[in-house]
């Protein structure tokens, strides 16, 4: 059985973090370009911080998730995460 890609939102936008990341990553490009006027990289500038602070964001979810699961005993730990 495989996993359904999760199709991008209206805007044509893919809010997953492999979708934030691929996206930071071509800002990065276009930026580093020097292709960019002043307004369009400021611009660019600022929809990759945001892209920064929802992956962020993302990231600390998943990290309370896993927590919680550990302590409730939902799953074990890694075998090798004891240290």
């Amino acid at each position: 059985m495989t996993k359904a890609k999760k199709e991008p939102e209206a805007g044509g936008e893919d809010r997953t973090l492999e979708g934030r990341l691929r996206r930071l990553e071509a800002i990065l490009g276009r930026l580093e370009s020097d292709e960019a006027s002043l307004e369009d990289a400021l611009q660019l500038f600022q929809e990759g911080v945001g892209h920064v602070r929802e992956a962020e964001a993302l990231l600390a979810r998943t990290e309370r998730t896993v927590e919680e699961l550990l302590a409730n005993g939902l799953v074990e730990p890694f075998a090798g995460d004891e240290d």
